[in-house]
């Protein structure tokens, strides 16, 4: 009987070892719910656009590095689209309480203040402005003037603010009376060269249209050719999206991807990188979108990610920590510099950005919801102060410790939008939006034209 008595608490000291073994191979993500795990996500990208904002515009610097090596002295430089996609993210974060009302007002007001004396080229913004100044820094030599898709994304931001804010106070609305005049300014159709039923990306005061880059899609530029039909001063004609975006059709291309089938023509590969399904959604809702090139914007979106994610299970170059909950192949920083990743061999540097599979939580939450638990798991390896560094590489053991705008704002705005749509809903609800969307065809459901009640 004395040795049976001895046995029992051994017997339950190892019962209890091993239940505790267990729930610690959970990982740290184990002891949170879904929304505990997202806000906490939310939250720390938000901080990126918060207080890691430069100082003097209160928009997003480019990059930070956490390691504080910067080798083109560009500390300080921040970004006309990444500001945008951060613009939408602090929005966000005054509808979580992360920030008082009256905080996000007075950030947004020093924002609007550097954006009404920053530099603009026919009323577009640039790539990149040095923040203390406001003055242009060259993107590349000839890229020193104005930038119609990174403006379009941060006129995509700015009419969401000018709806959060319009029906507020007097304050309030001054806001939104000076946003909605910076939209009046961008010159769309200047952008045509020469009346030309396609847009370009760029022209410089120095040189002109040299840099030649029509926009044809599908890509991530579906949101400046909505925003381009949709401006009420210099508003493009509907034939501008049709023939210049939409190329007469020729963007209609099924075909499978992955067995998975897609029905647009995705430029240069058969699918394209995630950021393609992202940046033109963060306010443009997809949900019963359609036209005439796409019967559903939604399902090709989420089609598009299920292909990146088949493609990473399939891992046909074998590399380490590809698989089920570690997915996502999208424009990042690379093992060599920066690069667009895509599902395909040639695109397929083993490199895993978290903003891919993270910013497609609206499209596939579960499998979105996998890798982020995954990658929290992971900790301080990939998880900083601004939420996850912008990528990794398992195979050739690459952490570095460092953030891009364009990367982390997408991942707050998505975030929210899965939560509570907000981002759409602000987006959306702005007449000239809905004014363009019927100009060029769109429509919410298989019946009912877009409403611009």
């Amino acid at each position: 009987m004395k040795s049976v008595n001895l046995y029992i608490p051994l017997l339950l000291l190892l019962f209890l070892a091993g239940a505790c073994g267990t729930k610690k191979s959970d990982g740290a993500s184990g002891a949170l719910s879904d929304d505990a795990l997202l806000d906490t996500v939310q939250r720390r990208t938000f901080n990126y656009f918060w207080d890691g904002a430069e100082p003097n515009s209160g928009l997003a610097r480019e990059r930070i590095h956490m390691d504080g090596v910067y080798p083109e002295n560009d500390q300080n430089v921040v970004t006309s689209g990444g500001s945008g996609f951060g613009i939408m993210a602090v929005l966000a974060g005054i509808h979580r309480g992360y920030v008082t009302r009256e905080e996000g007002l007075a950030r947004m007001e020093r924002i609007v203040s550097f954006l009404e004396t920053a530099d603009r080229f026919h009323g577009a913004y640039p790539h990149w402005w040095y923040g203390d100044t406001g003055r242009v820094k060259p993107f590349g030599q000839k890229d020193n003037g104005g930038d119609l898709v990174e403006t379009a994304f941060i006129m995509q931001a700015l009419l969401a603010v000018h709806q959060y804010y319009a029906g507020g106070n007097p304050q309030e609305k001054a806001l939104a009376a000076r946003i909605d005049k910076l939209w009046r300014e961008v010159d769309w159709n200047f952008y045509r060269q020469g009346d030309q039923n396609v847009l370009y990306w760029h022209w410089s005061p120095e040189y002109g249209w040299e840099m030649d880059f029509p926009v044809h899609g599908y890509n991530e530029c579906l949101i400046m050719y909505i925003l381009a039909a949709a401006s009420p001063t210099h508003g493009v004609p509907a034939a501008v999206y049709h023939e210049g975006w939409a190329q007469n059709g020729a963007i209609v291309s099924p075909h499978k991807v992955e067995g998975i089938e897609l029905h647009l023509r995705y430029q240069g590969t058969e699918a394209g990188p995630l950021f393609w399904a992202q940046y033109s959604f963060l306010g443009l809702d997809p949900n019963g979108l359609k036209d005439e090139y796409c019967p559903d914007y939604f399902g090709e979106m989420r089609n598009l990610t299920l292909v990146n994610r088949a493609y990473c299970i399939r891992n046909p170059k074998h590399y380490k920590g590809f698989g089920a909950d570690c997915w996502g192949l999208t424009a990042s920083y690379s093992t060599d510099g920066y690069a667009a990743h895509s599902p395909n061999e040639r695109d397929d540097r083993g490199v895993i950005a978290p903003t891919a599979a993270l910013s497609s939580i609206v499209y596939t939450p579960e499998y979105s919801l996998q890798v982020m638990r995954h990658l929290y798991d992971m900790g301080d390896k990939v998880f900083g102060p601004y939420g996850f560094y912008d990528a990794f590489s398992e195979t050739d053991n690459w952490y570095p410790q460092r953030y891009l705008a364009i990367d982390q704002g997408p991942i707050a705005v998505m975030i929210e939008n899965y939560r509570s749509e907000l981002l759409w809903k602000l987006f959306m609800s702005h007449p000239d939006v809905q004014q363009g969307l019927r100009k060029l065809g769109f429509q919410l459901s298989s019946d009912t034209p877009i409403s611009a009640s």
